[in-house]
């Protein structure tokens, strides 16, 4: 087809010269005729004519040539990109990449049900490391706790955590050996990084009960939760689920430093929504506020190493919600889910944001800090009483529905409580 086209316009070449406008005459042409001939007669050798087609056809036949060659070079790269994929996903966890972010990256409205954490084995078991050298700080701490107030049964249970600690630095050691020698079956280490983690819970339970022993005259609600490290398991995780509320108010005492934000101080998932209710700080966005997935941009400044008290308030009617920091309304709005109750019947989970029912934690988003009296009501608590809250008022109330108490939290992973007292922080 190429051909036939270029065919008449190479025979009427030379007639289209010397004149002010070329022409294109169509001509019709037998199957066996001379086709130079019928177009264009006596403008040129048929032998001329005949040496341009042959250039054509070949010009043709090596473009062909160029062609295949370069199909063939791109199914050589494609067959390599496909083996340097397959060689990274198996240089990850069990249940890693997957395309996209975790959680809420890259829109306001993203669903994140079902994302799971992409943390390498190599980094979780550095982060496990780090746990481990937290827990031995702690246990120090302790010994020197024992050395003033020596007993018989102090110095056995620290022997005992001593053992077990160094139980769990040479099975951390022996996952990075396997690692770094290229034993690698996902099965066998998620089990074994399952076991780790559980024993490291067990581990700082024990700690936590040993440290308890010298506080057992501190009131219930003069304690601080530190998340040292970003991790997919560190987390605490509050027993009593929320009620379904029309309204709520939610406030804490906060501090961080961490960068790029600060991660989840807390989140609330449902079944079918994981999103029900977050906070978050993720990246270089604002702290965002999160209801039914929808969200609301919240004007705190907190990020300074600093403690800092918050409280954000809602109400399902017109979706009206307002900001409190250190005692001082800085923001608010409206439409936020609005006529949309909370629902019940969930996990709430501090420290971390929730992608699957109680879980799919991924550590790019785990809250880095310490965090206190966390407290939520049922209902918007006045200027005032937020007022009071944050200067430690004699009067301050205590959540409704959720007040801040060990009893009330379990923590997992590593998470550490410590003593605190607010009103200290003011002075």
């Amino acid at each position: 087809l190429l051909l036939l086209s270029l065919l008449p316009l190479l025979c009427l070449r030379g007639r289209g010269q010397g004149f002010g406008q070329t022409r294109f005459i169509c001509t019709s042409v037998p199957l066996d005729g001379d086709m130079c001939a019928a177009a264009a007669p006596g403008t040129g050798s048929a032998e001329e004519l005949k040496s341009t087609v042959l250039q054509l056809r070949e010009t043709v036949l090596q473009q062909k040539e160029t062609i295949m060659n370069q199909k063939e070079t791109i199914r050589e790269l494609t067959a390599k990109l496909g083996r340097c994929e397959s060689q990274s996903v198996l240089e990850g966890l069990p249940g890693e990449p997957k395309g996209g972010g975790a959680g809420r990256k890259g829109g306001f409205s993203k669903n994140t049900m079902g994302d799971l954490s992409r943390t390498p084995a190599a980094e979780t078991l550095s982060q496990l490391g780090q746990t481990l050298q937290s827990l031995k700080t702690r246990l120090e701490n302790l010994e020197q706790f024992s050395r003033m107030n020596s007993s018989s049964q102090t110095n056995n249970l620290k022997d005992i955590l001593q053992n077990k600690i160094d139980d769990l630095e040479k099975q951390v050691l022996s996952r990075v050996n396997s690692l770094e020698e290229g034993k690698f079956n996902p099965k066998n280490e998620s089990e074994e990084r399952g076991k780790i983690e559980s024993t490291l819970t067990s581990l700082h339970q024990r700690i936590s009960d040993l440290e308890k022993g010298q506080k057992d005259n501190r009131p219930p609600d003069r304690f601080q939760l530190t998340f040292p490290l970003r991790t997919n398991y560190m987390y605490a995780k509050v027993k009593k689920s929320l009620p379904e509320m029309y309204a709520f108010s939610i406030c804490m005492w906060i501090k961080s430093n961490a960068s790029p934000g600060m991660g989840t101080p807390f989140s609330y998932a449902v079944p079918g929504q994981a999103n029900e209710l977050v906070l978050i700080e993720w990246g270089n966005n604002p702290m965002e506020i999160l209801i039914n997935d929808k969200v609301a941009k919240l004007p705190f400044v907190i990020n300074d190493g600093k403690w800092h008290h918050i409280c954000v308030t809602w109400t399902t009617r017109d979706g009206v919600w307002e900001a409190y920091q250190d005692g001082t309304q800085t923001g608010n709005g409206e439409n936020l889910a609005p006529y949309h109750p909370i629902k019940p019947q969930g996990v709430l989970v501090l420290g971390q944001e929730q992608d699957t029912l109680g879980g799919g934690f991924d550590a790019t988003q785990a809250f880095m800090g310490e965090l206190a009296h966390f407290n939520v009501w049922d209902r918007k608590l006045s200027p005032g009483e937020v007022y009071g809250l944050a200067t430690c008022s004699a009067k301050a109330l205590s959540g409704n529905v959720i007040a801040w108490a060990e009893a009330n939290i379990d923590i997992y992973g590593g998470a550490t409580k410590w003593t605190f007292e607010a009103c200290r922080q003011l002075n």
